[in-house]
């Protein structure tokens, strides 16, 4: 996407027609069911949902002008992506969905570290993300975050 996208609307807005619809529900399954807490933006040229720096003052340790990212949303070439940092850092909810998704869908799973690509857009497990979206709350996902990613960092 180009980096003149400043809202999650101009990201939509830009998107090929074909994945729109789909994209659309996956967006608004993830506002839908997210904890209170999080807020959507614009994050690394994708629409993100972060932790803002009201709530957690550090930041990103990588980049800490950057709130802390969460999960993130992404059209691209081949699929569409779903980032979601709290899988990658909690192998128990990892488990759970690696178990659970074959309920909610026909096709494999096919994901790597934190990205879960569904390169047919409208069979993505909407119900399953949903379910997903409310496992972690934004202060779960603090301490998860600094316990996993900032050991001998500050």
């Amino acid at each position: 996407m180009a980096n003149s996208i400043n809202t999650p609307d101009e990201y939509i807005a830009q998107l090929p027609f074909e994945r729109k619809k789909a994209f659309e529900a996956l967006r608004q399954t993830v506002l839908k069911n997210l904890p209170n807490g999080f807020k959507e933006v614009i994050s690394y040229g994708m629409i993100g949902y972060v932790v803002p720096h009201e709530t957690y003052p550090p930041g990103y340790h990588c980049s800490p002008e950057l709130p802390l990212p969460f999960i993130n949303i992404a059209n691209q070439k081949n699929f569409i992506a779903l980032y979601h940092m709290g899988i990658y850092a909690d192998p128990d909810l990892l488990g759970w969905f690696q178990k659970e998704y074959p309920k909610y869908c026909q096709t494999k799973l096919d994901m790597g570290k934190s990205c879960i690509r569904f390169k047919k857009p409208d069979l993505m497990p909407l119900e399953l993300i949903g379910l997903l979206c409310q496992k972690m709350m934004p202060f779960d996902w603090v301490s998860r975050y600094e316990t996993q990613f900032k050991k001998g960092r500050k």
